[in-house]
């Protein structure tokens, strides 16, 4: 037992004093006399006995009256288990994502955690939240009830090392408990390998009873036609069949087509045709699973000519022509010697072909052009000067050229989930003419090869940079070195690799993804574009290049939707956001990835556990309980006991 105020015992020798008072009391006694005492004798035996009796009785009971009244003002207490943590501040790291939306036995997760919260924290407790959006430092429950009530799900997947790498950067007198509401879907070692033992990491975890949900995943256009998109919409189905699901396309909210759907599988894509011509709107369909992802929403911008600007000999150049023909580019050749370097900045698309060698100015024009989102297609000649090419290929980032081979390789390995394949093969084809080539280059490139060699080395490598791509062959593609010109493959190849990326297709960006947005327009210099719709409206970071602008959007919008990019009052483009499909899948759920941190059973349970273990027992008012006692018992004793 401790004492709080253990200088209040020093007044235990006052228990002395009753003691004195009873054993040493000062009456005189005054003698009276009786004629005859013979019949009082055994009275007074009697009477002597029984006070002598009730003197004790209330000299215990007085001791123990001041006993306990001394004991109770030096409040007396056992100490709590973890009481050297009773300063200990709370950190509640609440998942807020969207696959807290799935049902529970009590309703939606997030719903259930939020009640959990404002039913179970105690009015005097002072802590920290922080969400997904949302960060509210040092109050208690009653101060962000009203914003509890009204927390919205978050287009951010749940990250719990940043929040938590947040948590550690507030400046705190004391140590951090640190508690995380989630339902651990998604959840991967990554997530916590930055997370030490000693950080008081605590969990409650929320789990859904149902399991099954179906997703929009993607639209793409399958095929151009000269009055129609056929587009295709990809599903994914996880945990059950799903039968006759209804599937509606919009759009500006108009009904232009609508299909059951039944899937069998965990992914189907679904054909629609629709007409080729400006398209601002969404695929929907109806489940009974999470419902963020039950809606797609994209735009179709119909596609302005590219500009694609050839430089090489007009001989080696002339399958180009055939291929970037007048209906959908504006196709330009040029020898090196006559190349127009103000021309280079009006293109979408510039193929090296063979050059032997690449100018500095040439570089230096070239890297401004990447830098403003247009693709470079490098294409090299067998007697090309190494240095020069890797000078360009540093410029532009992540490939460099290796020396000549004249052994000749098969082309027989392509790569179906490359960009430059999107929309080109409906399955897989195994069973085309392999082209060829006598001699190749070996290319150093970090990211995946689009089409390989049998020997899986790289024929058509490639470096992003976000806004736009540099594609870099192995090997000439004259027809002395090479029939892939002859090869069914090279139409799309090219059509692809000169097509800018912001100017045709579906224009579709996922929230949070930080992937640049291009958009036709000249502005001044003071000008400025807004991104806004309905419910929503945002300035995105911009940077203006030539006769386009890079929009940097962030975590920006809020909301998924569809939505317009104004210059003052001039719409410039229509763009579509949707949210991350990475929590569909509640399948997911990767708990053990918090075995290594303590487990509640329930929000009450981690409240009462923190609150039994690292508060104090303090027994003072028990004291005070039995010195009222005592003095109910003199009380009866004066009374009662004669």
């Amino acid at each position: 037992m401790n004492f709080k105020h253990p200088e209040i015992l020093y007044f235990l020798p006052l228990l002395l004093v009753p003691i004195l008072v009873h054993l040493f009391q000062l009456r005189k006694f005054k003698t009276e006399y009786f004629t005859n005492v013979k019949f009082l004798k055994e009275l007074i035996i009697q009477t002597r006995k029984s006070s002598k009796l009730k003197k004790y009785l209330l000299l215990a009971t007085r001791l123990l009256l001041l006993l306990f009244l001394i004991l109770a003002f030096a409040q007396p207490f056992f100490k709590a288990k973890d009481s050297d943590k009773a300063q200990n501040e709370m950190y509640i790291v609440l998942d807020n994502s969207y696959s807290m939306q799935a049902k529970g036995k009590k309703g939606e997760l997030l719903k259930r955690a939020v009640q959990d919260l404002l039913e179970h924290c105690p009015e005097n407790t002072s802590f920290s939240l922080v969400t997904c959006t949302d960060n509210f430092w040092n109050v208690d429950i009653k101060a962000i009830q009203r914003e509890l009530q009204n927390l919205q799900y978050s287009p951010i997947p749940f990250e719990p090392e940043s929040l938590i790498a947040k948590i550690k950067a507030h400046q705190s007198a004391n140590e951090k408990d640190i508690v995380i509401i989630t339902d651990a879907v998604g959840l991967k070692e990554k997530n916590v390998e930055t997370f030490a033992k000693d950080d008081n990491i605590n969990y409650v975890l929320y789990e859904a009873e149902n399991t099954k949900n179906v997703s929009v995943d993607s639209v793409f256009i399958n095929h151009s036609l000269d009055n129609f998109y056929e587009i295709g919409v990809k599903f994914k189905g996880f945990d059950d069949d799903f039968e006759n699901l209804p599937v509606s396309v919009f759009n500006t909210n108009k009904l232009v087509a609508k299909t059951l759907v039944s899937i069998n599988e965990k992914e189907k894509t679904v054909n629609f045709n629709l007409p080729k011509e400006d398209f601002n709107g969404y695929v929907a369909i109806n489940d009974n699973g999470l419902e963020y992802d039950n809606t797609y929403y994209f735009s179709i911008t119909k596609p302005d000519k590219n500009h694609v600007l050839a430089i090489g000999e007009s001989a080696k150049n002339t399958f180009l022509q055939k291929i970037y023909t007048a209906d959908e580019f504006i196709f330009t050749n040029t020898e090196l010697s006559q190349l127009d370097y103000n021309a280079i900045e009006k293109q979408d698309a510039i193929v090296l072909n063979e050059l032997t060698d690449i100018p500095s100015a040439l570089i230096t024009n070239l890297k401004t052009f990447v830098q403003k989102g247009g693709n470079v297609v490098v294409i090299p000649n067998e007697s090309a000067n190494i240095s020069s090419y890797n000078s360009l290929l540093s410029a532009l980032g992540g490939l460099s050229l290796g020396n000549l081979t004249s052994q000749e390789k098969m082309i027989t390995k392509i790569n179906f989930n490359h960009p430059v394949f999107t929309g080109v093969f409906e399955k897989k084809v195994t069973n085309f003419q392999y082209p060829k080539v006598k001699k190749s280059f070996s290319i150093n490139s970090t990211a995946p090869s689009a089409i390989s060699y049998n020997d899986n080395g790289t024929f058509l490598a490639n470096a992003y940079n976000n806004i736009s791509y540099v594609y870099l062959f192995a090997a000439p593609l004259n027809k002395m070195n090479s029939n892939f010109q002859n090869s069914p493959l090279i139409v799309p190849v090219f059509y692809n690799m000169a097509k800018n990326n912001e100017n045709t297709g579906v224009n579709a960006t996922v929230i949070g993804e930080n992937r640049p947005l291009l958009v036709d327009a000249r502005l001044g210099k003071d000008e400025i574009v807004t991104i806004k719709n309905e419910k929503e409206s945002f300035i995105p970071i911009q940077q203006i290049l030539n006769n386009k602008v890079k929009l940097t959007i962030n975590d920006n919008p809020k909301i998924a939707g569809n939505f317009t990019v104004y210059s003052g009052t001039n719409a410039l483009e229509n763009v579509s956001f949707n949210y991350n499909r990475i929590e569909s899948n509640l399948n997911q759920v990767n708990a053990g990835v918090l075995s290594q941190f303590h487990e509640f059973g329930s929000m009450q349970e981690m409240f009462n556990t923190f609150h039994a273990n690292r508060t104090d027992n303090m027994i003072w008012k028990w004291f005070i309980a039995f010195a009222l006692l005592c003095l109910v018992l003199e009380v009866l004793i004066q009374k009662f006991v004669k």
